[in-house]
């Protein structure tokens, strides 16, 4: 015999569910709650962080009342190299801001990359300076780099303590556009991307324009295959800026270049904000178009082919297929596949031939998740749409076409 009951008003409701077993009583009691947990997310777009006029760092590290507030900076080895003076400068900022800042101990220095999210024993180093350091959730932990070290700092960040002030200033097109202003943090294990991680949402982020002047021509052109794919799942009319745009942004024009990083990183955090699934308890992971197969190409390469390189790849594939399969018109298609192109990406590689090894890919998307496989495909330019199934004969056809239209330009000389 099953007896139901409900107690309290309907904003605390409590059900309670009694069975009888052997002639006693045992209680069942249901008690869920729902709330909500305010974060801000705090987005700086600047030049020139580290002069003595500019305030926006320093604006951001709030002392707590007793103390100065406290830094512990971390900044990419490639950032350093090409940037010398950083620390310098960083020493400076430091000292014009006493006694409000304090420095946590010394610069740290560490490999750019996929090199340290491929090392786990890096992230046990990274957690040991953050211990002698005495970092406690009230100190801050500011990350200079590219989106591997925002990454694995991040996660060293989320989990010391359960959780430091992490801010971030990404030092590329790609972190700057996308993965910055997101709330993933992360390393790789098992041969995989990002299997080891945490969503924390950063204190900050600041992207300095000015850091971007230093990057080869490969790395600047790597953050513009993420603007390309937000425009696709979020603006038509930011689509057509960027194809518009497309030869002057691989001149690197400083407002061409500024538009398109700036929209893209609004995009990203808007979405992140106001989606309804930051932190991707669902089984769809919109903004990852293209990405079951980037990720996959990215281990299959062994990291030779950047992150941005491997996402050109896979939006071109996607967007094909999209069209042959959802309804996508022709011309938005070839529109994207051009626009790539003339960012100066190379959208074919020997490892697209192992169809075997590449589709394997959809089931890690899967995995990372769990439950069915969702991916987003695009029924027009700013209107996405989620799928559940993929006709691999029609993924094949999408990737010789994208492959085949590839390896032809190049044959006649084009780009």
């Amino acid at each position: 015999m099953r007896r139901l009951s409900s107690y309290g008003d309907e904003a605390e409701r409590e059900r309670s569910a009694r069975y009888e077993t052997s002639g006693s009583w045992t209680t069942l009691t249901h008690e869920d709650r729902t709330f909500d947990v305010p974060f801000e997310h705090r987005l700086r777009f600047t030049r020139n962080l580290w002069e003595r006029e500019t305030n926006v760092l320093a604006a951001l590290l709030e002392p707590d009342g007793r103390r100065p507030a406290r830094a512990q900076f971390w900044i990419d080895e490639g950032v350093a190299e090409t940037h010398p003076e950083l620390k310098q400068r960083i020493f400076a900022m430091v000292e014009r801001h006493a006694p409000s800042l304090e420095l946590a101990g010394p610069v740290q220095i560490v490999p750019g990359g996929e090199t340290i999210k491929n090392d786990v024993h890096i992230l046990e180093r990274v957690l040991k300076c953050m211990h002698a350091a005495q970092l406690d959730r009230r100190s801050y932990v500011v990350v200079v780099g590219g989106g591997a070290v925002l990454d694995a700092i991040g996660f060293a960040a989320a989990i010391a303590h359960r959780g430091l002030r992490l801010v971030r200033v990404p030092s590329t097109t790609l972190a700057q556009a996308d993965s910055a202003v997101g709330v993933k943090n992360g390393i790789n294990l098992f041969h995989k991307k990002n299997w080891l991680g945490a969503f924390d949402v950063p204190w900050a982020v600041i992207a300095d324009e000015t850091l971007l002047e230093t990057l080869s021509d490969r790395d600047f052109r790597s953050g513009f295959s993420e603007a390309v794919k937000v425009a696709l799942l979020k603006d038509a009319r930011f689509f057509e800026q960027l194809v518009d745009d497309a030869d002057e942004i691989a001149m690197r024009s400083p407002e061409a270049v500024r538009r398109a990083i700036r929209q893209s990183a609004r995009w990203h955090r808007d979405h992140i904000v106001h989606g309804g699934d930051p932190f991707e308890r669902e089984q769809a992971r919109p903004l990852d178009f293209g990405h079951w197969s980037a990720h996959r190409l990215e281990a299959m390469t062994q990291f030779e082919l950047r992150h941005g390189e491997a996402v050109a790849i896979g939006v071109a594939i996607d967007t094909w297929y999209s069209h042959l399969v959802h309804g996508l018109d022709e011309a938005t298609a070839q529109a994207t596949f051009d626009c790539l192109v003339r960012l100066g990406f190379t959208l074919d590689h020997p490892a697209l031939d192992d169809r075997n090894a590449l589709y394997e890919g959809l089931e890690e998307f899967r995995q990372h998740l769990g439950g069915e496989l969702t991916l987003t495909m695009i029924a027009e330019a700013g209107k996405s749409v989620e799928i559940h199934q993929v006709d691999l004969d029609q993924m094949d056809r999408a990737i010789d076409q994208v492959c085949g239209t590839s390896r032809a330009r190049r044959g006649a000389g084009a780009p």
